[in-house]
C-alpha cells in the first residue's frame, strides 16, 4: 500500500512542476479517455444490439421497394450513423486540443522564466529552472496526450464507418 502513496506524491509533484496548464491538460486527456472507452464499449455492446434491432425490422416489411420504405430505410441508417459516430468529433477536438494547451504551458513557462530574468538577472539559474520545467512538462504532457488519442480515434473512426457501411449493404431493397 506504501506504493500507492508513493504514486500518488508523484503524481502531485509532476503536477505542481507544470504548473496550472498540466491541470487543463490533464482534464482533457481523462475526459477523451473516458469518451475513448465509452466509444469501444459501445462498440462491443449497444451498437450490436441497434444494428440487429434494425436489421429485423427492416427484414420483417412486407414492403421495401416503394419510396416510403426508401425513406423509413435512410432513416433507420441516419439513426444508427449518428448513434456510432457519436462523440467522435468530440475526441477529434480534444486530441487537438492537446497540443494547444500544452503549447499555452510552454508560453506561460516562459514568460515565469522572463519575470525572473527581470527581477533578478540571468545570473539565478536555479529561479529559472522552474520556470523552464513549466515550459517543457506541458508541452510534452500535451504531446503524449495527443499522440495516445490520435491512433484510437483513427480506429474508432474506422469501425463506425466500417459498421454504417455494413449495414446500409445488409438492409435490401428487394421484395
Amino acid at each position: 500500500m506504501h506504493w500507492l502513496a508513493d504514486s500518488f506524491e508523484d503524481i502531485r509533484d509532476f503536477m505542481e512542476l507544470g504548473g496550472p496548464v498540466l491541470r487543463w491538460i490533464a482534464v482533457a486527456i481523462f475526459i477523451m479517455w473516458a469518451l475513448i472507452v465509452e466509444r469501444l464499449l459501445y462498440f462491443r455492446t449497444d451498437m450490436k444490439a441497434m444494428s440487429r434491432k434494425i436489421h429485423d425490422n427492416w427484414e420483417s416489411r412486407t414492403e421495401r421497394r416503394s419510396w416510403t420504405a426508401h425513406q423509413i430505410r435512410e432513416l433507420m441508417i441516419s439513426r444508427f450513423s449518428d448513434a456510432t459516430y457519436q462523440f467522435i468529433s468530440m475526441i477529434q477536438t480534444l486530441v487537438a486540443l492537446c497540443p494547444l494547451l500544452g503549447l499555452m504551458g510552454t508560453v506561460t513557462g516562459m514568460i515565469k522564466v522572463f519575470e525572473v530574468m527581470a527581477t533578478s538577472g540571468s545570473g539565478n539559474v536555479r529561479a529559472m529552472a522552474g520556470g523552464v520545467s513549466q515550459a517543457t512538462v506541458p508541452t510534452m504532457a500535451g504531446m503524449v496526450g495527443a499522440l495516445s488519442g490520435v491512433l484510437l480515434v483513427t480506429i474508432l473512426t474506422r469501425r463506425a464507418a466500417r459498421e454504417v457501411e455494413f449495414l446500409e449493404d445488409s438492409l435490401t431493397m428487394d421484395h
